[in-house]
This record gives C-alpha cells, structure tokens and sequence, in this order.
C-alpha cells in the first residue's frame, strides 16, 4: 500500500492547480471569440484587459477583467476550502505566476493586475477593498494603467500591516515585487512620458 498524501505533496498539487487556473488565456479567448484578432498582434501585445480595452471592445475588456481576477480568486477559495490558509496563499501565488508565465505562451503572460485583484478579494474583503481604491485614487489622478498597478503592488504590504493582516504580509510583499517586475517596460516609458493612457490606443 502507498503511503498516505502528505501535507507538503497536497500544498504543491493546490500550487499546480493554481498555476493551471491562473495560466488560462482569457483575454486571448474572448479577443478570438469576439473576432478581435489575435491579441498579442494588438496594442503592446499584452493579454491583459488593459490592452483588450485598446481594441475599442469594452465588453471584451470587461469580460477579460472579470475572468482573469476570477482565476486568481477560485484557486484562493478552492485552496482554502479544501485544505487551508497556507494553501489559499500558495495557490493565489502560483495563480499569479501562472497569468504571468503561462507554459501555453512559452511563458510569456500578462502582468497580472486583474489577477492579482481576485487574489486580495479572495484573501479578505479588507485588504481588496484597500487594494481597489488605491488602484482607482492613482488612476482617477494619473490616468496611467500601469502607475496606479505599481502604487497598488507597492502600498498594499503597508497597507496589510497597518490593518493587521500582517498573515498576508509576504505574500502580497511578494506579488508586489513581481508587479514592479513584469512593469519593468511601463516604468522606464513612465520615465520618458511615453507610456499611453488608459482608454488610447499607443
């Protein structure tokens, strides 16, 4: 008789199932299926809602909104429901890392933003609610996609420890430092004043 699951064998299944959910191509999905074209041949090329929305498709970019940070939330909740909270951040990581890197685009995914938002929801209500209005503060005054991303991925560890989630704190440290990561190009277009706008096409 095989032994029994151990508990670290059970965390990486729920990483591999959250990878596997967070690595499913929504935005290329909808693009294809609402006869967008191929979204990585649009815009900057992302597979973003982001740049979804810069084919003038509003539902589209709704719908890729809606379907990649439900990604990131399902492998948080699914997670905790079936083994626990370790396993909730675990999954949540690896949901991210799989919308980032997915083996279908030879890993070479989205940035994450809306996924990463289904993962703070999912993790408590406090803390995506933190998230979001600091998302929409820098965006209202910015109107840079991209800069209210990296104000969001870099306040929400403050923001955690101050509403003493501090349970959350690495993970969301964590994410926040693959945010700036995958905006390495936004930040150097920040720089130059070359970064496009929410709503205009580049």
């Amino acid at each position: 008789m095989p032994d029994m699951i151990t508990s670290t064998e059970v965390l990486v299944l729920m990483a591999v199932i959250g990878y596997l959910l967070g690595s499913i191509l929504s935005g290329v999905v909808i693009a294809r299926v609402m006869g967008l074209g191929n979204l990585r041949d649009i815009g900057s090329g992302n597979i973003g809602a982001t740049n979804v929305l810069r084919t003038g498709n509003k539902k589209a970019a709704a719908l890729t909104l809606l379907f990649d940070a439900g990604k990131g939330a399902v492998a948080v909740l699914l997670a905790r429901a079936l083994v626990g909270e370790d396993a909730a951040q675990l999954a949540g990581l690896a949901a991210f890392l799989g919308h980032c890197f997915p083996v279908w685009l030879k890993f070479k995914g989205g940035k994450g933003v809306a996924t990463y938002f289904g993962i703070a929801f999912a993790m408590s209500l406090v803390v995506g609610a933190g998230a979001g209005v600091i998302w929409l503060a820098v965006a209202a005054i910015s109107r840079y996609s991209s800069m209210a991303a990296l104000m969001t991925g870099g306040w929400m560890p403050v923001f955690i420890v101050l509403f003493g989630n501090n349970q959350m704190f690495l993970l969301f440290a964590v994410l926040g430092v693959l945010i700036y990561v995958r905006h390495s190009a936004n930040i150097k277009r920040l720089r130059s004043g070359t970064e496009t706008k929410i709503g205009a096409k580049p």
